[in-house]
């Protein structure tokens, strides 16, 4: 029996393979001179390792670019899921605790003498007084941890909030109400900022080809929006329902303690336009029974898990908004111009068209929680159905949130108009309309207005982060433009905390006059840019890598507009390079101003301040 022959040839061994060379190629099988593979240790290893041979450079790039654009929507999703979740728990154990520490036979028994009507009103002190001083520190927060950082970090607090209501004492409370207050405007206006920047990159990635062939050219203004406009209908969708979410706690666990609308709604006699502050009349005890602490620290613990889920979400699977270096750069303007940017875009008087509106969007979202759910069907049909009307709202302003698209085909302003004229209907149906207390014909009225008060809610919202998002899409300034936007929401929060116990007509009177001026600024503002009239934005200065004092308000004064910039930009980066040469020599004399050279403090002084806006 013949011995089979080795696998492997033997490195220098005689037999049936000698007659080929150290690769197994036979000698002299049609292999030109210089084409061989040498022997030895001298070959070069490119001879030796070709490249795969059916490696297509163009099918992977594809294959590349398309998981980069599944990781911007999975991004997306997880930032929107994580929002959800936060103000979901949030709203849930707010309305929780404050129907419980209401009734008084609860606070008797709990906690005796502790004062809990005085925690409470602290508690709500904190929460909606501490966002007045947000616009000072959310920027540079924002700057200094990043945009997911600054997410993972209000999520937090949001989560901290929550875990204090394990042992409810004035110093859990309150000093957790007044960190989750100075979260408020951080936790939104990077989330604003996160969602604006995904669409950007998905620009990016769906275009990479013409980045390829124009490397140092920056896109199309506006050719983010159709991907803005998906994305910031799928936040909202999330975002709205958490109001829906927030009512679970209720319907599963507290509604089965709960007295029926003919106890606790004796005492009330009007509603609905004719009533005065919050549920005046409303019964005092509004439990059957106690809920026993052991449930109540169930409840809590799904809670507290589900925030945590939150941070994990946030943590895990969202990706950074900005590059590494993008981001030391976004810090490298210095921080007095970034605590300063914020006050100097009141220049541009696009801001302040939509400052009514961004007031409004407070006002409504809080309108819908107290003086819709509250006055008109908490006061008419029962404390039972507050869970339902707000999960109503929650879910017509869910699925609502994608009317948003219309902007695909249509003006900017149609949706946000159309959401202002639905309120407009709704408030002046609410200024005639006063529910008889405990008639229960009427509630498919108050669910209707609920779903309709959602659609436009919705489309609000919608419709004005995405037209930030398109108007501002300079990276370096977005987070200012939401800072803003969402600090200008909890000053109008804050004003409703104030007027709280003002009759109805007044307050609808106040939402009516806000509505109506501000649809007509965002008119006036779309019309005057129409007309071609140049918004004057603060400079953004140049990073600044290397700390050398406050040199930089010589060299990049972010007092100046985009226009004075200009002067030096149009020459290019070689003339600026050469002035800036000129700069470093030691005078020898006055010398004139170029046409490029940026003028000192005396010649601006002497030639004006810059452009004003028409």
């Amino acid at each position: 029996m013949e011995a089979k022959p080795p696998l492997y040839p033997v490195a220098g061994a005689a037999g049936p393979e000698g007659d080929k060379d150290s690769l197994g190629v036979p000698d002299g099988l049609g292999v030109p001179d210089g084409l061989g593979v040498p022997d030895g240790p001298e070959a070069p290893l490119d001879e030796l390792v070709g490249a795969y041979p059916n490696y297509n450079e163009e099918e992977e790039e594809r294959r590349y670019y398309r998981r980069k654009r599944l990781a911007v929507v999975k991004n997306v999703l997880a930032a929107s899921a994580g929002g959800m979740l936060t103000y979901g728990v949030y709203l849930g154990l707010l309305q929780m605790q404050l129907i419980l520490h209401y009734d008084e036979t609860y606070r008797e028994v709990k906690y005796g003498n502790m004062g809990l009507p005085d925690i409470d009103s602290k508690m709500l002190m904190g929460i909606n007084v501490t966002p007045i001083a947000a616009l000072l520190y959310t920027p540079v927060l924002i700057r200094f941890f990043g945009t997911k950082w600054m997410m993972f970090l209000a999520v937090g607090i949001y989560a901290l909030f929550v875990s204090t209501n394990y042992w409810e004492r004035y110093y859990t409370l309150v000093p957790s109400a007044v960190a989750l207050g100075m979260a408020i405007v951080p936790l939104w206006a990077s989330m604003g900022n996160y969602i604006t920047r995904m669409a950007q990159k998905y620009y990016e990635f769906s275009h990479y080809k013409e980045d390829e062939q124009k490397p140092q050219q920056r896109p199309p203004r506006g050719s983010h929006a159709p991907y803005l406009l998906v994305f910031q209908a799928i936040f909202y969708s999330f975002f709205h329902l958490s109001f829906a979410c927030a009512q679970l706690p209720m319907i599963y666990f507290l509604n089965s303690y709960l007295y029926d609308l003919n106890h606790t709604l004796c005492n009330v006699h009007s509603c609905g336009t004719n009533s005065h502050g919050i549920l005046n009349g409303f019964n005092k005890t509004v439990l059957r029974t106690l809920p026993r602490s052991k449930n109540l620290i169930v409840v809590e613990t799904v809670l507290m898990a589900v925030a945590f889920l939150a941070m994990l979400l946030v943590l895990g699977l969202c990706g950074a908004a900005y590059r590494p270096t993008e981001e030391i750069d976004l810090r490298s303007v210095g921080w007095g111009n970034i605590f300063q940017l914020p006050f100097k875009h009141v220049r541009d008087f696009r801001l302040r068209h939509l400052v009514p509106f961004f007031i409004y969007s407070g006002f409504e979202v809080l309108f819908a929680c107290t003086g819709l759910a509250l006055g008109y069907g908490v006061c008419s049909i029962g404390l039972e159905q507050l869970a339902y009307l707000l999960t109503a709202y929650g879910l017509g302003a869910s699925a609502a949130s994608f009317l948003g698209l219309l902007g695909l085909w249509l003006p900017r302003s149609v949706p946000l108009v159309a959401g202002a004229l639905l309120h407009l209907l709704l408030i002046i149906s609410l200024f005639f309309w006063a529910p008889v207390p405990k008639v229960q014909q009427h509630r498919w009225i108050l669910y209707a207005a609920a779903v309709l008060w959602g659609v436009g809610s919705a489309l609000n919202k919608t419709g004005l982060s995405t037209l930030l998002g398109i108007m501002y899409e300079d990276k370096e300034r977005q987070d200012f433009i939401f800072t803003i936007y969402h600090w200008w929401q909890a000053v109008a929060i804050f004003a409703v905390y104030l007027g709280s116990s003002l009759p109805m007509k007044a307050k609808l009177a106040v939402l009516l006059v806000t509505l109506v001026v501000a649809v007509a600024s965002y008119l006036w503002m779309e019309q005057k840019l129409q007309r071609g009239a140049l918004p004057r934005q603060p400079r953004i200065p140049r990073p600044q890598h290397k700390v050398r004092g406050y040199r930089y308000l010589e060299e990049d004064n972010s007092d100046e507009s985009d226009a004075e910039g200009e002067r030096c930009g149009d020459c290019g980066q070689g003339a600026c390079a050469e002035e800036e040469a000129r700069q470093r020599r030691p005078p020898s004399g006055r010398e004139p101003a170029g046409r490029c050279r940026r003028p000192c403090p005396y010649e601006q002084a002497q030639g004006g301040d810059g452009p004003e806006e028409q």
